[in-house]
């Protein structure tokens, strides 16, 4: 039987410090903190709810940040 594959290690990284940050910066931020993807959604946007580790996601509201989530 082949090993369960190991998912990559997340950043150790609150999504809630990006939370108010213009949106262009907190993509960087992320970037330099070593998240693998990093997604920018308009409010309200329909989106698959698949787990991937290593990928940060934000909801933006007038260029800044408005939530941030892990997966």
């Amino acid at each position: 039987m082949a090993p369960i594959p190991t998912p990559p290690a997340e950043p150790h990284d609150s999504p809630d410090a990006y939370v108010g940050l213009a949106a262009d910066r907190a993509e960087q931020l992320a970037r330099e903190r070593g998240w693998s993807t990093v997604r920018s959604l308009p409010p309200g946007a329909i989106i698959t709810m698949e787990y991937m580790s290593g990928r940060l996601n934000f909801e933006v509201k007038d260029g800044r940040v408005a939530r941030a989530w892990k997966g």
